[in-house]
């Protein structure tokens, strides 16, 4: 039986109502396995690096995410709460980011699988289509104590096919936009009365994700074309709208525009110095009420930059506030990148329907386990960052994070049944040293 360190355990033991007893119990060993492994994060490679590589009943493991009945959604909810509690002030405002990554996978057995464009290997003038699992993540979005930029965490995560998969598989579809809108309408419920904002790329931009989000009390904030159809407010009894308003394209273009000069941290924490001008208005389109918004025009001076506009569902946000949530979505690009440098994504080789919707949902929130692992284990003293003569990082990362909690589980984890060995081998100081270095630091 494996025996968890009581800091460990002090951030699992909330999850251990969604299973049965026999099953939280390989719980544990696969979710502390999926953190110890370097490379791929297959149930073997976590069997391996837990020293269970003679397990002759090797195959209960597999029946966790293949067989066993529990909840991801209910897992879900439990970690957005840890979190919330972890990261977020009382009373604070909750920022979420909600975005799409794509997982290339091919094979006859993988029947949720589609053809999807490749953003990665494509480019202006070529495009490059693979089959690949689309997933829509939502995220948390903090900053821990450790850190100066904006960390994504990811809580719930659910597949979204296309269209002709579903169809091949006789599924209702649903676009990105209605899984995003059943997504939110889950975190309301299960954060009732807390100050919520949504963020999401322009990709995902619609006026009937920002009606819902209207009607759950959340603002929604992303980015819009430059040729979106705005009205004024109605001024006869019983229209919807009143009269037609100069597209952002034309606004853009006109020379009488007012703009207003800010200057404010960018992506990669770069100065940007912006100009802007902002009106409010009803986004219109068609088969769907008005919306009404605020609009953020933004233009570079400099010329760099292309010009780019913003909206947001909550009129009484500062442009400065709306430009400043959104920069803060880049954080969802770093924990996709992360999650495949660090935890393995994409590596995965289930054929199981349910496995596969279990498994990457599994490794992104585990992003956020360790992360919140790493925040318990500081107790408030900075994040031990790893240096080099060579090497100098201003900051913790996510490989410090999972450096630290990997430390702690070598040094701390047990098994009851572990037989104590007789032979001592003495290793100087600096070759253990750096040993546990490189089996923390391994990706």
């Amino acid at each position: 039986m494996l025996i968890l360190p009581p800091e460990i355990m002090t951030v699992l033991t909330p999850f251990a109502q969604v299973f049965r007893a026999r099953i939280w119990d390989l719980v544990q060993v696969l979710v502390t396995g999926a953190i110890l492994a370097p490379g791929k994060r297959t149930v073997t490679s976590v069997l391996h690096v837990m020293g269970l590589k003679d397990e002759r009943q090797f195959q209960n493991y597999h029946r966790v995410l293949n067989r066993a009945r529990w909840s991801a959604f209910q897992v879900s909810s439990i970690l957005l709460r840890l979190l919330v509690e972890a990261f977020v002030p009382a009373g604070g405002t909750i920022v979420l980011g909600a975005d799409e990554t794509m997982e290339r996978r091919w094979g006859p057995q993988i029947r949720d699988k589609s053809i999807f464009r490749d953003g990665k290997r494509s480019s202006k003038h070529y495009m490059h289509f693979t089959p690949a699992l689309r997933w829509i993540s939502m995220m948390l979005c903090v900053r821990p104590a450790w850190s100066s930029r904006l960390w994504a965490l990811p809580f719930l995560t659910v597949l979204a096919p296309g269209p002709k998969t579903n169809a091949e598989n006789k599924k209702r579809h649903k676009t990105s936009i209605d899984w995003i809108g059943q997504m939110i309408t889950a975190v309301r419920r299960w954060l009732p009365g807390r100050t919520i904002v949504l963020v999401v790329d322009g990709g995902l931009a619609a006026v009937k994700l920002g009606q819902r989000c209207r009607r759950l009390d959340v603002a929604y904030i992303t980015r819009a074309r430059l040729d979106i159809v705005l009205h004024d407010p109605p001024t006869r009894k019983g229209a919807k709208k009143g009269k037609r308003l100069p597209a952002l394209k034309q606004v853009l273009a006109d020379p009488q525009t007012q703009w207003t000069t800010l200057n404010l941290n960018w992506y990669s924490h770069k100065r940007q110095t912006i100009q802007f001008c902002s009106q409010t208005a009803l986004w219109c389109t068609q088969g769907q009420d008005p919306l009404p918004i605020r609009w953020v025009l933004v233009r570079d001076p400099q010329g760099h930059l292309l010009p780019t506009a913003f909206i947001s569902t909550d009129l009484s946000l500062s442009p400065k506030q709306i430009l400043g949530f959104f920069i803060g979505r880049w954080g969802l690009e770093v924990t996709f990148q992360e999650a495949r440098a660090h935890l393995g994504l994409e590596t995965q080789r289930q054929w199981s329907d349910l496995a596969i919707a279990r498994t990457t949902p599994a490794l992104l929130g585990l992003f956020s386990l360790v992360t919140l692992l790493a925040h318990r284990l500081c107790q408030d003293q900075p994040l031990p960052v790893r240096q080099t003569a060579w090497y100098h990082k201003r900051e913790a990362t996510f490989s410090d994070a999972l450096a630290l909690v990997r430390r702690h589980l070598w040094t701390h984890m047990q098994w009851v049944d572990s037989r104590p060995s007789t032979g001592l081998v003495t290793l100087p100081t600096s070759l253990l040293h750096g040993l546990i270095d490189t089996l923390c630091y391994s990706t």
